[in-house]
């Protein structure tokens, strides 16, 4: 940026004001002090003069005196102009115009006229002896340069006026040149700011630029990225207007479809009512169903007895033909068997003529006889509506005696090797029951099951769905009740698991079966010497009605009941086999007298006699449900204590335990 040298800034740099502009009194041809005499200094000052002009004549007096005036007459004009010309050089044009226009404003001094003697005619010289005329001449004369002072002092003091308004003047100028100074350094730094500015815009713009280059690359993007959206946006705005016209004939098809929702929810109340009135209906059926499937089982007996009889496993000796027997029922071969013949030779006894005398027919009646060729499903298809007494909220127990090897624990558990077609009454009942409460989850039935599986080894509780270190503790697990004034009893230490599909039961039972304790005996290489109880705690409620009902099912694995000699093995561990099988014979005369007790309605019950019995006090009282299944073998070796095991089952078989009621809130 280029600045322009304004004039004040000239006039500044041209003003001197310590210097004075104009010195007039130096300027004037005559001295001050010739100017400034008096007349009568005058004319002591003429008369050496007139001494000399005696001496050389007149022509010489006029000679020395009148030269001076035409230089008196022209010093204000010349005078004027030099001061003009020297403020002009120093001050520059703005302050020589101004002085030139003071000096212009002001009067100028008229030169004095010359005098003339005579009527304008040059006056004659005078004879030397004329000293009269020459001292009139001379007085003449001093009158005029009397004359001539006066108007020199007045032009003097219009010239010292002049000087003093000058000075004035010059003052002024060098106050404005002073803060035309001081306003030349505020526009100095101002320049150079302006220059420092200049510089950072000059970065600015470049970087400007430089961004202005990146923001147009950054255009041109957009720009693409604009024609592509439009693009975009013209292939949406086909497909919205597709939309729309989809939307369209959907509106339409909705208000059809409105218009038929209101149809159907008029039918939807019709339907709501109808169907609460079939769930009232079935309801009542429901509950009338379990009415009669109660009294059903209570006209089949509260307490029933099967007979099982198992094949002749691979390896063992045929038996002789005749030995068991399956007399057909009343209703003929189609009927399912009841009866069981049993035929038993002594040879201690015999005929007087030493032949062997005959075999003993032994005839007994069950409530159902499983011949040898009876499959799994086909026994628990005859107990299948016992089962569901459960859910109904009845108690139900099923037992499995005999001997050991007679198929106790294949009946309860199933056979290895995990055969659909071998599966026990435990794995078969559980899926039972889940099924069923599925079904009656849409009549608003709920159920939980809770599983335990414990068993009774000499007189001591065990569990055995124990894990980790407290395998094997039995002596921690106790019966008790489950709190004060409580008629449900349960195990202490032991494990209670809910479960609620077949996977979570099949797990249980091999966990069972491998804590479970087994012994070699001579009947059975792994034989059973405890009772095993697999217990399942069931609730069912329906909470639109209110209704709540609860019971367990037991599914007992009794101990083998072979008397004390065949069972027994030589060895170290005699005495400890022999104790075994007291304490299982004894727990098992507990239950036959329990099942005695209740069948003649006996005050007192031993349910406390036997750990079995105590343990099972709720599932044999007259509100459960009870089911032996007595096992034998169709060996003839094993006639015996197949006989004796026959001989048990027929006696509970007798007994009669009042009406059962149903566990329900």
């Amino acid at each position: 940026m280029d600045l322009q040298r304004s004039p004040l800034l000239e006039v500044k740099g041209n003003i001197e004001p310590k210097r004075p502009l104009i010195k007039a009194p130096s300027r004037l041809p005559l001295s001050g002090s010739r100017l400034k005499r008096r007349p009568d200094q005058m004319e002591d000052g003429l008369e050496p003069e007139k001494k000399r002009t005696r001496g050389l004549g007149a022509t010489t007096k006029i000679t020395t005196s009148h030269p001076r005036v035409p230089s008196l007459t022209t010093v204000p004009q010349t005078q004027g102009q030099t001061t003009a010309q020297k403020v002009s050089k120093k001050t520059g044009p703005r302050c020589s115009t101004a002085i030139a226009t003071g000096l212009k404003n002001q009067k100028p001094v008229s030169a004095v006229p010359v005098q003339k003697s005579g009527r304008g005619k040059k006056p004659s010289k005078r004879p030397a002896w004329d000293l009269k005329g020459q001292l009139c001449d001379l007085n003449a004369e001093l009158k005029q340069c009397r004359e001539r002072t006066q108007t020199l002092d007045q032009e003097n003091q219009q010239l010292q006026d002049q000087l003093r308004d000058a000075q004035q003047q010059a003052k002024a100028l060098g106050t404005e040149r002073r803060t035309l100074e001081g306003h030349l350094a505020k526009v100095q730094a101002q320049a150079e700011q302006g220059q420092q500015e200049l510089k950072n815009l000059r970065a600015c713009v470049l970087e400007l630029e430089e961004r202005l280059s990146t923001q147009e690359g950054l255009v041109q993007e957009l720009q693409k990225k604009q024609v592509e959206l439009q693009e975009e946006r013209r292939g949406l705005t086909s497909q919205l207007e597709e939309k729309e016209r989809r939307l369209q004939t959907s509106e339409a098809a909705l208000s059809s479809s409105q218009a038929e929702v209101a149809s159907l929810q008029q039918e939807t109340v019709a339907q709501a009512a109808l169907l609460t009135e079939r769930e009232e209906r079935l309801h009542g059926l429901e509950m009338e169903r379990r009415r009669l499937h109660n009294q059903l089982q209570e006209l089949k007996g509260n307490i029933r007895v099967f007979c099982r009889v198992r094949p002749v496993l691979p390896g063992e000796p045929t038996p002789p033909p005749g030995l068991l027997l399956f007399p057909s029922g009343p209703g003929g071969p189609s009927d399912p068997p009841t009866r069981l013949s049993l035929f038993r030779s002594d040879e201690r006894r015999g005929t007087l003529s030493g032949a062997p005398a005959p075999a003993t027919r032994h005839d007994f009646s069950f409530d159902r006889v499983f011949p040898p060729g009876s499959g799994q499903d086909e026994v628990f298809e005859e107990i299948a509506m016992l089962v569901q007494s459960a859910l109904d909220g009845y108690p139900v127990c099923i037992f499995a005696y005999g001997q050991t090897g007679s198929g106790k624990t294949f009946t309860m558990e199933g056979g290895p090797g995990g055969d659909p077609q071998l599966e026990g009454l435990i794995p078969r009942a559980l899926r039972h029951l889940f099924s069923v409460a599925q079904e009656l989850s849409g009549q608003g039935w709920t159920y939980s099951f809770v599983a335990s599986y414990v068993e009774i080894y000499n007189e001591t509780v065990r569990d055995l769905l124990a894990t980790g270190t407290r395998k094997g503790q039995g002596g921690e697990c106790e019966i008790r009740r489950a709190g004060p004034g409580s008629e449900e009893l349960t195990v202490t230490n032991a494990r209670y698991v809910p479960v609620s599909c077949e996977k979570e039961v099949e797990a249980l039972l091999h966990l069972a079966h491998q804590n479970r304790a087994v012994a070699r005996t001579a009947q059975n290489e792994r034989s059973s010497r405890s009772h095993s109880v697999f217990q399942l705690q069931i609730s069912g409620e329906h909470s639109s009605r209110g209704l709540q009902c609860g019971a367990p099912l037991s599914l007992v694995d009794l101990a083998g009941s072979e008397r004390l000699d065949p069972g027994l093995a030589l060895g170290p561990g005699e005495r400890e086999r022999l104790r075994e099988t007291q304490a299982i014979n004894s727990s098992l005369s507990t239950l036959g007298l329990v099942i005695m007790a209740l069948s003649n309605k006996e005050s007192h019950v031993p349910y406390r006699n036997s750990k079995l019995t105590y343990l099972l006090q709720n599932s044999l009282g007259g509100s459960a449900k009870m089911l032996m299944f007595v096992n034998i073998s169709p060996l003839e070796e094993n006639v015996s204590e197949s006989l004796n095991s026959l001989r048990f089952a027929s006696k509970v078989n007798q007994c009669v335990i009042g009406t059962a009621q149903a566990n329900r809130k």
